[in-house]
């Protein structure tokens, strides 16, 4: 049944909270959301769902068909109880011959067959079968590829044995133009002869695999490539990646032609027969899985401009190094005149991250591997020997071999050198020093590209980059105006940090979140350095950034943790019992975040009780 627009919107403003517990579903309060019991990494709030474990989200109309099974159709009437208009005249009805075979209850031989056998990965296959476009077959444990229209009705299954018998077959009254395949979102096409070559393909190429479309033919006839082409207008780039064999090689030849002008079509060949004997093949080089790519039809029409829709992109939550001072996956520039300790305090970060040295507030994290990228001091005399009085893991503590050609910031050996070694974080020190012979850093139609460039990098491999940064010595003018070079390099990090000595006490150094884009900026914490006790967090401090930097005295202060711990102390005196819910409310008040309180509760876990009231809230007291 078609649906109009109308009862399509209507479903995906449907309120999850709702309908999650009118299917008898148990919701747990978490902030403003409501974590799902049932699958623990799954919140919801409104008509908005996000699933932490893979990052992904959206609306309820694919919340039902992720986790209910269900096709488009089912999916809206379950939300609006309402049948579609009608069916689309064109589209016919299932031939009365096909039935999908029935299932097994459960799918162990197949999740065998396709991993051990086949080499796919176990997350891969349970994707597919989630979706139920494979499943296992119940009488000869087949598998089974079911190829779906546009509404999502099944129309054809296509079966693979997983004994030693070497059964394939299509299911009896199969419609050949609904092949096995994924609709993607963008504008690219990648065409197989079968359906384990379609899983390989995505398996040795999984980036962002499900914007694109995949399909399988089942085997090299065009019927089900032109019924996708003519139900996908989106399509502008068809990719023909049949076997690397006689029979591929004409069947692609033919296929070209037969797909109308307008489209780019490319020859992807595979290095083997075809992609599974790479996928299976361990001796394979998986990075030259394609040894060939012929352009066999180019658009003579004006190439298109990419283009994305808002409505299309995922929403995404940033995810912190330190909180709120330093994002994952974003610039970070961290200033200050020379001699302040900005080296001194990216060494003990470093070591934070190597080695689970945190600092205030900061979540214990896993261990990572860190690019210390430096151009002023000596690794051997000077970084290195700091490194190890910072407490650092020197193991995950590397840096680019720059001797015999020069390292910048548009040198494509940054994010390969991230990518090959698993990097999170990537400091560079001074950022001046690599900006490049030809970049003037005063020009910001210079300075832009670059930057924007490198942001990408951060964004793509979700490393955190910190770059270290000197002062201009236009003392007066504004904090954000007192880096070195265009204002555009203020513009383009998410996070601006300054480091400054406190004139009165050369041993004390103030760290000051100037700017902050993601996050309400963070406290003005200070740090000591040069004495003989070495380097150590002190508290917090108030000073403003014009007055670190016009050389003018603050005061320590307390700190939000500090403060919270007051707060807590307080209100348990005289053995009072008090519920989580209302010491947060008390200490939003005095503008300190749950995510502080949560830590500070975490620090103070050896002095207090934690029960359950009559009303099934969480309540804290002082231990005995």
């Amino acid at each position: 049944m078609q649906y109009t627009e109308e009862q399509i919107t209507r479903a995906n403003q449907t309120n999850l909270v709702s309908f999650l517990n009118a299917q008898g579903e148990q919701l747990v309060k978490s902030g403003r959301e409501y974590r799902w019991k049932k699958h623990d990494s799954v919140t919801v709030s409104g008509n908005r769902w996000y699933r932490h474990s893979q990052g992904r989200g959206g609306y309820p109309v694919d919340f039902v068909m992720e986790f209910y099974n269900a096709t488009f159709p089912e999916a809206v009437k379950k939300l609006i109880g309402e049948e579609g208009e009608g069916r689309n005249s064109t589209c016919p009805a299932p031939s009365p011959d096909f039935r999908l075979p029935e299932k097994e209850e459960n799918n162990e031989k197949i999740i065998r067959y396709l991993t051990e056998n086949r080499g796919i990965e176990k997350n891969l296959v349970e994707e597919w079968i989630s979706s139920g476009d494979i499943y296992e077959e119940k009488k000869h444990h087949n598998v089974v590829f079911v190829g779906r229209d546009a509404d999502g009705i099944p129309r054809y299954a296509h079966c693979r044995g997983t004994s030693e018998i070497k059964y394939r077959g299509d299911v009896a009254g199969s419609d050949k133009s609904c092949g096995f395949c994924h609709r993607g979102t963008d504008n690219q096409l990648f065409v197989f002869e079968a359906a384990i070559d379609l899983l390989s393909f995505i398996q040795l190429f999984p980036k962002d695999w499900k914007k694109r479309s995949y399909l399988s033919l089942g085997g090299i006839s065009g019927v089900a490539l032109r019924a996708f082409l003519s139900e996908r207008p989106q399509i502008t780039s068809v990719f023909l990646c049949l076997d690397n064999d006689q029979a591929g090689n004409e069947a692609c030849e033919k296929l070209a032609e037969e797909i109308p002008d307008g489209y780019s079509v490319i020859r992807l060949k595979p290095s083997r027969k075809d992609w599974n004997e790479i996928l299976c093949d361990k001796n394979a080089d998986r990075k030259k899985a394609i040894i060939e790519t012929v352009t066999m039809k180019a658009p003579e029409k004006e190439e298109l401009v990419p283009m994305l829709c808002y409505e299309d992109i995922e929403q995404t939550s940033v995810e912190w190094l330190w909180f709120p001072y330093l994002p994952f996956g974003k610039l970070t520039i961290i200033q200050g005149n020379p001699g302040e300790g900005k080296t001194y305090f990216a060494m003990m970060l470093t070591a934070a991250c190597t080695n689970r040295k945190t600092f205030p507030n900061m979540e214990e994290i896993e261990p990572f591997n860190v690019i210390y990228q430096t151009a002023e001091d000596g690794m051997g005399d000077t970084i290195k020997p700091r490194l190890v009085e910072a407490g650092a893991d020197l193991s995950r503590v590397m840096v680019i071999d720059d001797t015999e050609e020069t390292l910048t910031l548009s040198d494509d050996r940054i994010e390969k050198a991230i990518r090959q070694n698993q990097v999170r974080l990537l400091i560079i020190d001074p950022v001046q020093a690599f900006i490049g012979a030809d970049v003037d850093m005063n020009r910001a139609n210079e300075v832009r590209p670059v930057f924007r460039k490198l942001g990408m990098i951060a964004e793509q491999t979700g490393c955190a980059i910190v770059l270290i940064g000197h002062l201009n010595k236009s003392s007066g003018t504004q904090s954000t105006y007192r880096g070195l070079g265009s204002i555009d390099i203020m513009a383009a990090v998410r996070s601006l940090i300054f480091i400054g000595k406190v004139k009165k006490d050369p041993t004390t150094r103030v760290l000051l979140h100037e700017k902050s884009s993601l996050a309400p900026p963070g406290e003005t914490m200070a740090f000591k350095l040069g004495d003989e006790e070495g380097f150590r967090w002190v508290g917090a401090y108030e000073i403003s950034a014009d007055e670190l930097l016009d050389g003018k005295e603050g005061k320590p202060t307390e700190t939000k943790l500090q403060r919270g711990a007051k707060l807590i102390q307080e209100l348990l005196t005289d053995g009072n019992t008090i519920t989580i819910r209302e010491v947060d409310e008390k200490a939003k008040a005095q503008g300190i975040s749950q995510r502080t309180m949560r830590e500070v509760r975490s620090r103070m876990k050896e002095e207090l009780d934690y029960q359950m009231n009559e009303k099934q809230e969480n309540t804290i007291r002082l231990k005995k």
